[in-house]
């Protein structure tokens, strides 16, 4: 499966080590392209699991942990003409531009990664990585937050209170920004996310209110059951969550295909169900889900 070879590695560590300014340099001066294009639709791979703690796939704990293979299993990824774009932190972002990989492909910057997997303050997920001005400045073409509200837990008022303000400044930048709601709550110790329809709708509803400014805010909401009344809810531009496919792969898809032809759904973002898929094979999972988002391809 290997696309990156030992010395493109190895020219990566020395350049991040003797010439970091080489890596802005390459991040910069990438070959951008529109948000939309074509079919107006998009397809992005998220790779900014491991920030936040989640390294995780399935039974696999440390399955993202070897950077180079997940950095490689990226570049199969995105070699695809159906992939738009990735999701990442500044570190997957930065190793990206620095391999020469984001040529033509839309950037996802992730703002907060502060409310680390497992940790008591794991709901106070304060903005550690991009913010907006930053992502101005390096080129990134949509911000995305992660918002869990749980209306136990005194933190989501600080969450809620940081993701209003990087909507307001996002939209006063014209920076496209994309909130993924979930309310949440604790069972047993862990944070759990409801994942019935009400419970999206009222996520969405909280959701699309905050900032001084709507104009520039996307939603990158969960396939759940009921999806249609789950849309009905916002006239904001939605990305799909393709989430853990769970046992049955072939019904993850299906239920994808589904939603997808829903109004107002422009794409799908997925991760680890399609950088590690059960039979290991990247290319045929990411080629699948491109041609459900691309079905001209």
């Amino acid at each position: 499966m290997s696309r990156i070879q030992p010395t493109a590695f190895a020219a990566l560590r020395d350049r991040r080590a003797a010439d970091p300014a080489s890596i802005v340099v390459a991040r910069d001066g990438r070959r951008r392209r529109p948000l939309l294009r074509g079919d107006d639709r998009l397809f992005i791979v998220a790779a900014d699991h491991p920030a936040r703690g989640a390294l995780a796939v399935g039974s696999n704990t440390t399955a993202m942990a070897d950077r180079y293979e997940l950095l490689d299993r990226l570049a199969v990824a995105l070699a695809h003409p159906g992939v738009d774009g990735v999701l990442g932190t500044a570190d997957i972002i930065d190793d990206l531009a620095a391999l020469g990989l984001l040529d033509d492909k839309i950037v996802v910057g992730s703002m907060n990664r502060g409310g680390l997997r497992g940790a008591r303050f794991e709901l106070d997920d304060r903005y550690t990585a991009y913010d907006v001005a930053t992502m101005i400045t390096a080129g990134v073409d949509v911000a995305k937050t992660l918002m869990r509200i749980d209306l136990d837990d005194p933190a989501t008022a600080s969450t809620l209170e940081s993701t209003a303000a990087a909507v307001t400044q996002a939209a006063a930048a014209k920076l496209p920004i994309m909130l993924e709601p979930f309310m949440s709550s604790r069972r047993n110790g862990k944070v759990v996310n409801d994942l019935s329809a009400d419970a999206v709708i009222l996520s969405i509803a909280i959701a699309a209110g905050l900032g001084a400014s709507s104009a520039y805010t996307w939603l990158k909401l969960p396939v759940v059951p009921d999806m249609e009344r789950v849309m009905a809810a916002t006239t904001l531009p939605t990305l799909l969550l393709g989430g853990d496919a769970g046992p049955d792969p072939d019904e993850a898809f299906a239920a994808w295909q589904r939603a997808l032809a829903l109004p107002g759904v422009r794409g799908l973002t997925v991760g680890r169900t399609l950088l590690y898929p059960p039979d290991d094979d990247v290319a045929a999972a990411i080629d699948m889900a491109a041609r459900l988002v691309h079905p001209n391809l």
